[in-house]
């Protein structure tokens, strides 16, 4: 996966510069914690600036590299955080670069730091880098003991194919009636992309594999019995991999910043609702769309004993997939058609799309049919408990919240849907009190799930017959496939310094993948950056939230 472009300076590089967010102070004496965290030392609204800096005054005076005028209206943002308002009518608080990931002088956890601290830090020499993506960096004069940390939360939005994991703090503030709300600010956002579809699709090519091999110029053997046990709590591999690497980095991130306690969205898709496209009666949900007849019956009279491709009667019919279980496709009735013999043969393992593409009317016809797939709603409630029994392993006190909830505040809020927008959104939120979120981070980590190789030994060609051999080391030269290393390029057409993540080869010219483009770079000219760990990073950008907020009737207090 591309990674973040990159000069001679690692830290400027992840923090990008900006003039902006470098007008605030971050040296004076009297905050919060060492980290700046931002909070007002007065009500939202007085226009009173907050203190940034270190707990034990040791700082020295502001150092400005812009006007005042330039930091006016960084000031009124989030309290004097440095982060941009918005100026729509809906969105009232700010958003803002993502925060940075503080450990102490023994490897504690600390307040994440606004970026322009960061650097602060990381210039005067009080601090190193402790680890490029995501960005973390340690103090060398601090230790937990001697910092104010008020602890953050940890909101998880699980998904088949993605998770959304963002890190909030709250508080409590008087608003302009003089009435105590509650504010959410979102400091960073982690976007986690699994693999799972990946996994399946590896383990029904390796079981294609062992059937040729075991069928192949070999006598009938007769199938095993079905007896074997599986442990409790046993989930299909490409299941597993969501759990785990959901626990995996919630638990780095817990690692790194000072999680106080856990939300999560626990939700349970209603399969047979969702297959019928409507709401059932309580008899509809006892009885399934095959209730009192067989699949060859009800196959019979939904296509008029005919071939769904031709029409033909009065000839055998077979039962054919439209979508081919070669591609994924499931047993269910709705992905079931008749098909003559002769149909059934020339359509093979071919997409319906393709196979009616010379016939729209046709094809039309039968993908009227054909309903919405169910595989992310069963995998959803597979590993919705699975998930939250791995987190509660996490010492950290979990609690689980509804998805009418989370899409509840999300839209009172006027947000986007996303799935780290809606992990923000995740938990209890009396908007209809006032309670807000008001800050959301402007950048978005990717971390997408990109395995540590392979156990297989031989690379197969498209039929499963061995084609090379793979190497019996995975490390050339000091460098694993997946590390993210810098290459300095003397000469040449890609002449420069680079950033990203490499593939290794045995004759030590390596593969680099930039995001420029990817090319071959001598193992001489590369530096360890940080080793691979399994995952690929890149950012985005948030989705900007919509221009209006949807309003909310306040409830009547009853006597």
């Amino acid at each position: 996966m591309t990674t973040f472009p990159a000069g001679e300076q690692t830290h400027q590089a992840v923090l990008p510069q900006q003039p902006a967010l470098e007008s605030v102070g971050a040296d004076t004496p009297g905050s919060r914690d060492e980290t700046a965290r931002g909070h007002p030392a007065t009500a939202r609204g007085t226009g009173r600036k907050h203190g940034r800096g270190e707990t034990d005054g040791r700082g020295t005076g502001p150092r400005r590299r812009h006007a005042e005028t330039s930091a006016s209206a960084m000031e009124t943002a989030e309290n004097g955080s440095g982060d941009v308002p918005t100026h729509g009518h809906a969105y009232t608080g700010g958003i803002g670069a993502s925060r940075v990931f503080v450990l102490s002088k023994d490897g504690r956890p600390l307040m994440p730091c606004h970026p322009a601290r960061a650097r602060e830090l990381l210039g005067k020499g009080r601090a190193v880098v402790a680890r490029q993506v995501p960005f973390t960096i340690r103090l060398k004069d601090r230790t937990l003991a001697e910092s104010e940390v008020d602890g953050v939360q940890l909101r998880i939005d699980p998904g088949s194919k993605g998770t959304g994991l963002a890190l909030t703090d709250e508080k409590k503030e008087a608003d302009e009636q003089g009435a105590t709300v509650t504010v959410r600010r979102g400091l960073i956002s982690v976007e986690l992309q699994h693999r799972g579809d990946q996994i399946r699709m590896c383990m029904q090519q390796r079981a294609g594999y062992r059937h040729r091999r075991r069928s192949a110029n070999c006598r009938y053997r007769a199938p095993r019995s079905n007896n074997r046990t599986r442990p409790g709590g046993w989930l299909p591999p490409s299941l597993r991999h969501r759990v785990d690497t959901t626990v995996s980095l919630a638990r780095r991130m817990c690692r790194y910043a000072p999680v106080t306690e856990i939300h999560i969205e626990r939700v349970a898709f209603d399969t047979h609702a969702m297959s019928a496209g409507r709401p059932l009666t309580r008899a509809e949900q006892q009885q399934g769309t095959l209730a009192g007849t067989e699949i060859r019956s009800y196959l019979l009279t939904k296509w008029n004993r005919a071939c769904a491709y031709c029409d033909a009667t009065g000839v055998p019919l077979n039962i054919d997939h439209l979508r081919p279980r070669s591609r994924g496709g499931s047993d269910r009735v709705s992905n079931l058609v008749l098909a003559c013999v002769p149909c059934n043969q020339a359509k093979g393992s071919t997409p319906v799309e393709i196979f009616l593409a010379h016939r729209p009317d046709r094809l039309a016809k039968i993908l009227r049919q054909v309903r919405t797939p169910l595989h992310d709603a069963a995998a959803m409630n597979a590993t919705r408990w699975r998930l939250t029994e791995g987190l509660e392993t996490l010492g950290r006190p979990v609690h689980a919240w509804s998805g009418g909830r989370t899409k509840w505040n999300r839209t009172a809020m006027g947000l986007g849907k996303t799935h780290t927008l809606d992990a923000l959104s995740v938990g209890c939120l009396d908007h209809e009190s006032g309670d807000a979120i008001v800050r959301l981070p402007v950048q978005v980590l990717i971390v997408k799930a990109t395995g540590r190789g392979s156990y297989a030994r031989t690379t197969p060609d498209r039929f499963g017959f061995p084609r090379l051999r793979r190497a019996r080391t995975k490390q050339h030269f000091g460098y694993v496939t997946g590390d993210l290393v810098r290459a300095v390029m003397p000469t040449g057409k890609w002449a420069g310094t680079w950033t990203g993540r490499i593939s290794v080869r045995a004759m030590g010219q390596h593969s680099l993948t930039t995001t420029a483009g990817r090319f071959n770079v001598r193992y001489r000219n590369l530096r360890l950056v940080q080793r691979g760990d399994g995952y690929g990073y890149a950012t985005r950008q948030e989705l900007v939230p919509s221009p209006s907020r949807k309003p909310v009737e306040r409830r009547a207090n009853s006597s």
